[in-house]
C-alpha cells in the first residue's frame, strides 16, 4: 500500500453585496487548484445576482444561501444568530473542508463560528482594513481575530497596520500581494496621442475618492478621463461633471465584468484611494503597459516606483494630484516607456503563481501533510 497526499479541501465564506478585488482574487484562486494545492468550494450570502453569476460562470462550487440582505440588522443575526453559522457548519461538512478561509467582514465572525464548531483552522485575507477603524464593525471584531489561526495581509501596508493594531497576531501574519493573470492582462497598444486620457476603474464608493480625479480634470483642458465601475456615488460623481462643464472629456462606462476593453482606451491609470491597502486594479493596468498616477499612501508605494512605473502624489493632496496628472499627460512618450517597465514589475514581483504559491504554502502550513495522507 502506497500513500498520498490529497489536496487541502478549502471551504471559501463570502458574504459581499460589491463585486471587488476580494472576490475576484477569489476566483484566481479557487480555479488554480494545481497551483494552490487546494481544492476549492464557496459559501455566498449575497444580494447580488452579478455577483453569484461571476462566481457560478468561473465554474466555482457554490453552496448558496440565496439572497441575501446585507444591512446592520441582517449583519448582526448572521454573526451572532444559529441559524447562519449552523448552515456554514453544514457546508463544511458536505465539502469535508479541512479549513475555513473568510475574506470580507461581514464572513470574518460567522465563519470562524462555525469553523470552531467544527474543529477545522481558519485562513483569512485582509483585502483592506476599514473594520478596524468604523465603530459599528466594532462588536467582536477582536474576538474573531484572535480565533483566526493565519491572516494573510495583501501588502506590506497591511501587515504593519494589523501588527500594531493588535500585537499578539504578529506570529500568525503573512504578506501576499494579489498577483495578476499576465496571459489575460497582456499588454495593449497605445491609443492616439492625442487626447491624453486617463483610466480610473474601481467601485464608485466615497474611500475610492473618484470626485478628486474628477475635479482634477477641471485643470487639465487637454485630457480625458475613463471611468469603469458602479456603486452609490455615481450619480453625483455624474453631475460633478456636469456641473464643472467637463461633461464632454469624462465618460462613465459603468461596471465592466472584463475591464481590459477599458483600459485599452487609456494611457495611464489613476488612482485616488484614501489609503488603498493595495490596489488590483492599479496592477491590472500594470499588467497591460499602462504606468499609475496614484497617492503615495496605503499599499501604492510598494507597487509604484515614481519616475520608472508612474507618479506619486503627497498623500490627500488635491492639488499634488492634479500635478502629477498634468506632468504625465506631458509626454505619452514617457508614459510609455513607463508603461513597459510598469508590465517587467508585474512579471517579476506580482504574478498570480507567485499569489497562488503564497496561498498553497498557507494552506499547506495550516493543514499538515500527514493529516491528509491517504491510502493509494
Amino acid at each position: 500500500t502506497t500513500c498520498s497526499t490529497r489536496p487541502v479541501r478549502v471551504l471559501h465564506v463570502v458574504v459581499a453585496g460589491d463585486i471587488g478585488g476580494a472576490e475576484r482574487l477569489l476566483i484566481d484562486l479557487a480555479t488554480r487548484p494545481e497551483q494552490t494545492g487546494a481544492t476549492h468550494a464557496l459559501a455566498l450570502f449575497t444580494p447580488n445576482p452579478r455577483l453569484r453569476a461571476l462566481f457560478r460562470d468561473a465554474g466555482l462550487r457554490i453552496h448558496d444561501h440565496g439572497p441575501s440582505a446585507l444591512h446592520p440588522l441582517a449583519y448582526l443575526w448572521r454573526s451572532f444568530g444559529p441559524v447562519d453559522m449552523r448552515w456554514i457548519a453544514r457546508a463544511i461538512r458536505a465539502e469535508q473542508a479541512d479549513l475555513v478561509h473568510v475574506h470580507t467582514y461581514a464572513s470574518h465572525i460567522p465563519g470562524v463560528r462555525a469553523a470552531k464548531l467544527c474543529g477545522v483552522p481558519v485562513l483569512r485575507t485582509e483585502h483592506g482594513l476599514h473594520h478596524y477603524t468604523d465603530p459599528s464593525c466594532a462588536l467582536f471584531r477582536r474576538w474573531a481575530l484572535r480565533n483566526t489561526d493565519m491572516v494573510v495581509c495583501v501588502s506590506d501596508y497591511v501587515r504593519r497596520f494589523v501588527a500594531k493594531h493588535a500585537p499578539s497576531m504578529v506570529p500568525r501574519l503573512r504578506v501576499a500581494r494579489n498577483g495578476v493573470d499576465q496571459h489575460y492582462f497582456t499588454p495593449a497598444p497605445f491609443p492616439p496621442d492625442s487626447p491624453f486620457t486617463f483610466g480610473i476603474t474601481c467601485r464608485l464608493e466615497a474611500w475610492k475618492q473618484v470626485d478628486l480625479v474628477i475635479r482634477a480634470m477641471a485643470h487639465l483642458p487637454d485630457c480625458h478621463l475613463v471611468v469603469t465601475g458602479d456603486g452609490s456615488q455615481r450619480p453625483a460623481l455624474e453631475q460633478l461633471a456636469r456641473t464643472l462643464g467637463i461633461t464632454e472629456r469624462v465618460r462613465f462606462l459603468g461596471y465592466l465584468p472584463d475591464p481590459r476593453t477599458a483600459t485599452a482606451q487609456v494611457h495611464a491609470s489613476v488612482s485616488a484611494s484614501r489609503d488603498e491597502p493595495l490596489g488590483l486594479t492599479i496592477l491590472e493596468a500594470m499588467a497591460m503597459g499602462r504606468p499609475v498616477v496614484a497617492f503615495a499612501s496605503g499599499g501604492v508605494p510598494e507597487i509604484v516606483q515614481p519616475g520608472i512605473t508612474g507618479w506619486l502624489a503627497p498623500p490627500q493632496s488635491e492639488n499634488g494630484l492634479v500635478a502629477a496628472m498634468r506632468e504625465a499627460s506631458r509626454s505619452p512618450a514617457m508614459a510609455h516607456t513607463m508603461g513597459a517597465q510598469a508590465r517587467a514589475f508585474i512579471e517579476q514581483s506580482c504574478s498570480i503563481e507567485t499569489m497562488c504559491q503564497h496561498y498553497a504554502d498557507a494552506y499547506a502550513t495550516l493543514v499538515p501533510a500527514r493529516a491528509r495522507e491517504q491510502a493509494g
